[in-house]
């Protein structure tokens, strides 16, 4: 094992044995390094790389926030993670198609059971920017990862939320470079917007099973129209 990895190894075990939670503050690096017996640069690269993983997060300085603290940020860190993945097409994008379906199934599903009046409204928002014929093509693209993020946050399932996220943003540029490639992305738009128009009518009218199968029939027809999936059977 190397030095680093022993430093990994440590922190890892303490959080998967419950010693060390969100918000605690790791021993300064030099004690850390002592209590191991490794260098301070194997330290400081164990924390580097448990920061990219988000796990950590590190401040310099003498006041109370300062040091090395466990956080809170592996939903970054997963989109970043899963980005890459798909970018080194190390992920399939079917597969990836299949992912999202089996995720926006059950958080729609749980949205339509919980959905509050002020998370529609946000929704309602996003759809009549989505509707305006100035939002280009990039905007709207931003807004439809949006407006199924918002679903799936309505959920109020956050692990169901940073792995829609991470998803759907690992897929935002191979989208972005399909659509402008598209004949007509105009027509393909408007057939969006009345997909969205008829999942956000299902969960204002609390139709889960209804909901569940627009979200799998959106995701599937976009995906093959934008030739980025095979045409499901």
């Amino acid at each position: 094992m190397k030095a680093y990895e022993v430093v990994l190894r440590h922190v890892e075990e303490a959080i998967l044995a419950g010693q060390l939670s969100v918000g605690d503050l790791l021993p300064p690096e030099r004690e850390l390094a002592q209590q191991l017996g490794v260098s301070r640069s194997a330290t400081r690269e164990a924390i580097r790389a448990l920061e990219a993983q988000g796990v950590l997060t590190s401040s310099v300085g003498a006041g109370p926030g300062s040091g090395t603290r466990v956080t809170d940020q592996q939903s970054k860190a997963l989109t970043k993670l899963l980005r890459l993945q798909v970018a080194l097409a190390n992920f399939p994008v079917g597969d990836v198609v299949e992912l999202r379906v089996a995720l926006e199934r059950v958080s729609v599903t749980l949205a339509a059971q919980r959905i509050s009046e002020p998370a529609l409204r946000r929704l309602r928002g996003v759809l009549d920017a989505m509707a305006s014929p100035a939002v280009g093509l990039d905007a709207f693209n931003e807004l439809d990862t949006e407006f199924h993020v918002l679903m799936s946050q309505a959920a109020d399932n956050r692990l169901i939320t940073d792995m829609t996220v991470a998803v759907r943003e690992s897929m935002r540029l191979p989208i972005l470079r399909a659509s402008r490639q598209m004949g007509d992305w105009h027509a393909f738009r408007a057939d969006l917007q009345r997909h969205h128009e008829s999942i956000y009518e299902a969960l204002a009218g609390r139709d889960a099973q209804r909901a569940a199968d627009l979200v799998e029939t959106h995701i599937r027809v976009a995906y093959t129209i934008l030739a980025l999936a095979p045409t499901p059977a």
